[in-house]
């Protein structure tokens, strides 16, 4: 029997061997703890903007770190996420499919922005050090960063962006292989309780032309 190419990628089981189901509310937990921390910050930061704004004169450029239209988006971004966060633990605990969907697209939209980082990071790596330029004169160790030669710096730079990106590619065959073994198992479900569920329709006797009598109905048909 022939098998999709992708067949052969899925797995019920993810790392410290528990299965991906497992794997993926411990995923969605721990966004949703990030995510809300996030979000705690955000709101601190609203109610009080005076402890975590930084002017022009302590960046050393003509802008503001974040302005009060920033910390909206921000903050509406946050709730996004704990809401897709909450989705996909919520449809996984359920073994509900459709509710994993939208956290595996930004798993996905996520993996692309880090692809693309490191697309211009090799394809321009002169970027580095303007960005270590722009740097606040106070950031740690912006010094040490910048005396480095630039060479080393990108190979740094580039490893260290490909790990993760590995990191991120696992998470997202976890969350895929999760979708299937749930999507599967549901469709497992219905057909066994169809087949398991046969009801017999019984036809009404009919009369035979021949000598008018009623003769026996035939045999119900039973779906298999």
């Amino acid at each position: 029997m022939l098998s999709s190419p992708w067949a052969r990628f899925y797995s019920n089981s993810c790392c410290l061997c528990c299965h991906v189901r497992t794997g993926t509310i411990i995923l969605g937990v721990w966004y949703l703890i990030i995510n809300s921390v996030v979000l705690l910050i955000l709101l601190s930061a609203l109610t009080d903007p005076d402890q975590y704004h930084l002017t022009s004169a302590e960046l050393g450029g003509e802008f503001e770190f974040m302005d009060d239209a920033n910390m909206c988006i921000a903050t509406a971004i946050s709730l996004l996420m704990i809401l897709i966060c909450a989705m996909a633990t919520y449809g996984a605990y359920k073994q509900h499919a459709a509710w994993i969907i939208p956290f595996f697209c930004y798993q996905i939209f996520d993996f692309a922005l880090n692809t693309l980082v490191a697309i211009s990071v090799l394809v321009y790596p002169s970027t580095i050090q303007d960005y270590l330029r722009q740097l606040p004169t106070n950031f740690p160790y912006k010094e040490e960063i910048m005396s480095v030669n630039p060479t080393c710096l990108v190979v740094i730079i580039l490893l260290f962006i490909s790990i993760i990106l590995a990191f991120k590619g696992y998470l997202i065959s976890c969350v895929w292989n999760c979708y299937r073994y749930i999507n599967g198992r549901n469709n497992s479900d219905v057909l066994v309780y169809i087949t398991t569920n046969d009801t017999a329709v019984l036809l009404p006797p009919y009369d035979d032309p021949a000598n008018g009598a009623a003769k026996d109905p035939p045999p119900p048909y039973v779906s298999a």
